[in-house]
């Protein structure tokens, strides 16, 4: 296969497993380019790779540098913006999971310890009160498992254990 066939699959690839993660595909594939770039892309270059529009571009590189995962460079004497990705995927993956564990974990929680504590109302018998307690227990014990999981992942540099067995997962 051909380096310009390899490069557009994985940017097609990428797209589709950044929709399957609930981010969109087009920022996903932004991700995938700068990636695999050698050097900072311009969103003119990004424009062009990726046949998107200038907003487009920038909407979708501004979230990126929300997640943590992309930045802008600066370069002396010239007025456009260039960015860059991330180029260590266990920094990338622990970004990730970083964002995700705030925008959807840490929401669900608050939610639900604010429910947790109910009353049974007139509209309610004690049976659905107690069935809808207990439902709520459950996923806010699962929630609170799966918060400190990601916890103990983005924690995993300080863990000699995790450490290692990331290297090992990466090839030689």
């Amino acid at each position: 296969m051909q380096l310009d066939e390899a490069r557009r699959r994985f940017i097609e690839g990428w797209g589709t497993l950044g929709s399957a993660w609930g981010v969109s595909r087009t920022m996903a594939q932004v991700h995938a380019l700068l990636l695999i770039s050698v050097g900072a892309l311009s969103t003119e270059d990004i424009m062009e790779q990726l046949q998107i529009s200038r907003g487009n571009v920038n909407m979708n590189v501004r979230a990126l540098m929300d997640w943590g995962i992309v930045r802008k460079e600066l370069r002396p004497g010239e007025r456009r913006e260039y960015f860059s990705a991330e180029k260590d995927i266990h920094k990338v993956a622990t970004l990730i999971l970083q964002e995700r564990r705030k925008r959807e974990l840490e929401p669900i929680l608050r939610v639900l310890g604010e429910i947790s504590q109910v009353e049974t109302s007139p509209a309610a018998t004690p049976e659905e009160t107690v069935a809808f307690t207990q439902m709520i227990a459950s996923i806010q014990n699962f929630a609170g498992f799966a918060n400190r999981a990601a916890s103990t992942l983005i924690k995993a540099d300080e863990n000699w254990f995790v450490s290692t067995f990331m290297k090992l997962m990466r090839p030689n």
